[in-house]
């Protein structure tokens, strides 16, 4: 199957593109997106990595035809799980969270979460293929990003914000003049994780009142998440405040808890296998 196949893509406007994996068939299936800028072009979250992402970006002329094109693509990465950084090594350039730098140079599958199964993937990307066979592949990061740094696309910056919780290096890109926020799996419209092996519950309510403090001081307009839909500040606010009014009660302290124990056993016992 070649890349034009695999992905499929969308024109939100002011250079942006929300691009899919097509046939990944599953709540893991994170939104890739992909921001033009007049010195330097970013995707953020990159996928599985099961087809070329920038052969697809290229083949469908995302970028323009301008022969003098500026730097190679930034690829940035708002935690290292699988269904986000499994592109990554297909980048020149990459960055991350300083948190999750080594998880990704040393190909840690369990600290990338790499879970995947075959009814997942409804048409394989190639004769054979088996998702237990699947890791995501090393790959050093030449960007290591901080809270507070800017990254400068020439006509539009983007400011990182560490907000863990879900991940000890997630983090949230907020392009501040045009009051959008690209979240990753800090947030968006469905049940939020703080169960996995590297989940902190204090973390996430601290990053959930921050996103609260973002939409009262009118600093976002718009959620790019790194699942389903985009929303809106008063769908922010509804989310990110919910979580804060339901993480400290007993319920959700115990669900967390036996949800994580099961998620380490069963990415343990997946992930014994070398990496490739």
């Amino acid at each position: 199957m070649s890349a034009t196949d695999w992905y499929a893509h969308k024109s939100i406007g002011e250079g942006l593109y929300w691009i899919q994996e097509k046939f990944f068939e599953s709540s893991n299936r994170a939104n890739i997106w992909l921001l033009r800028g007049s010195h330097q072009d970013v995707v953020i979250d990159t996928g599985l990595g099961l087809r070329s992402l920038p052969d697809y970006i290229n083949t469908k002329g995302l970028l323009g035809d301008d022969p003098q094109r500026k730097n190679p693509i930034l690829a940035i990465a708002t935690h290292a799980h699988f269904d986000h950084s499994g592109g990554l090594h297909q980048f020149e350039q990459v960055g991350v969270h300083s948190a999750e730098v080594d998880a990704l140079a040393n190909g840690d599958n369990f600290e990338t979460v790499t879970w995947l199964s075959d009814r997942e993937i409804v048409q394989a990307p190639w004769p054979g293929w088996r998702a237990r066979e699947y890791r995501v592949k090393a790959v050093q990061p030449t960007h290591i990003l901080q809270e507070g740094d800017v990254i400068n696309l020439g006509d539009r910056q983007l400011k990182v914000l560490h907000m863990p919780g879900h991940s000890r290096g997630s983090i949230c890109l907020h392009d501040g003049d045009n009051k959008m926020l690209f979240s990753g799996d800090v947030v968006y419209d469905g049940a939020m994780i703080d169960w996995l092996p590297t989940s902190r519950v204090s973390d996430y309510v601290s990053s959930c009142e921050r996103l609260v403090g973002l939409v009262d001081s009118e600093q976002v307009d718009q959620v790019m998440p790194g699942h389903y839909h985009t929303f809106g500040a008063k769908r922010l606010h509804h989310i990110a405040s919910g979580y804060i009014d339901r993480a400290g009660t007993c319920p959700a302290r115990f669900s967390t808890f036996a949800w994580r124990t099961l998620a380490g056993l069963v990415l343990r016992a997946s992930n014994t296998r070398g990496i490739c």
